[in-house]
């Protein structure tokens, strides 16, 4: 039933083209603000790991923040690369947190065949920390490819 609903969403989203309106007046809005790289980045992680609290479909979630985070950063001229890179960072470190996902009720089945107690608060409290150290590291290893120039691959620009 709730993949039904996202269909439905996408597909208004994608038939209204609501997601370039959205886009265009989202990096006129930050280009005004003057926000810099590494704020938008950070702004990116944030939206992209709440959303990813509620939809848990690695595809949908992209189909729903591609078409407004590609060209909004494009925009701005930081290359799609770095877009897909943020999206993949804050979509892996929440999904082992996110009650919505399918694997966070086998988790729970594997951890009460060891601890007849537990519960998903037990399970929240061990996976909450290696989430959030795992969002810290990868977002510092991201900057630190950013700050040195590193490229996130062959032939990929890297933003100024």
């Amino acid at each position: 039933m709730l993949f039904f609903a996202i269909s439905q969403f996408l597909a208004y989203f994608k038939w209204t083209g609501i997601g370039e309106i959205i886009a265009v007046n989202g990096a006129g809005l930050l280009r005004a603000a003057g926000v810099s790289g590494p704020v938008v980045f950070l702004g990116i992680l944030l939206v992209v790991t709440l959303i990813n609290l509620v939809v848990t479909s690695g595809s949908a979630q992209w189909a729903l923040v591609g078409p407004v985070f590609v060209p909004m950063l494009m925009l701005l001229d930081i290359p799609p690369e770095y877009t897909q890179a943020l999206y993949r960072i804050a979509d892996s470190c929440t999904n082992a947190i996110t009650p919505m996902s399918p694997y966070f009720v086998m988790a729970l089945g594997f951890l009460q065949r060891y601890r007849r107690s537990a519960g998903i608060g037990t399970l929240a409290s061990m996976t909450i920390p290696l989430a959030f150290t795992l969002l810290v590291v990868w977002t510092l290893l991201f900057f630190v490819f950013w700050w040195f120039g590193v490229p996130l691959g062959p032939g990929v620009p890297v933003p100024s």
